[in-house]
């Protein structure tokens, strides 16, 4: 498959980083590559802590406000979720599936 990278390849990668960087920074270059692997994942799931406590607020009430409603279709929109002819409920469900409970 073109553009994928095997096992020589890898190797070859790691031993020119080791010449390069030397074995004193290799490790360092690990770590920063795994947070910036870490930070792009978590920002690509879609909320925000502060959006899934919304959510999970939300999801206690009885009954939502309009200014409740606005929220959840918010984060509804920023998720990608379809919200046309869905109940309050049905859209709090969707979005709690979409971020995990």
């Amino acid at each position: 498959m073109p553009g994928s990278l095997g096992t020589p390849e890898i190797v070859a990668i790691l031993i020119i980083a080791l010449l390069l960087l030397g074995p004193s920074k290799l490790p360092q270059l690990a770590r920063s590559i795994g947070e910036a692997l870490r930070e792009f994942r978590k920002a690509a799931s879609g909320a925000t802590e502060e959006e899934k406590k919304t959510v999970s607020i939300l999801a206690n009430k009885q009954s939502l406000t309009e200014s409740d409603r606005q929220i959840l279709l918010e984060i509804a929109k920023k998720l990608g979720i379809e919200t046309n002819g869905l109940s309050d409920s049905d859209i709090l469900k969707k979005i709690q599936d979409k971020v995990g409970k």
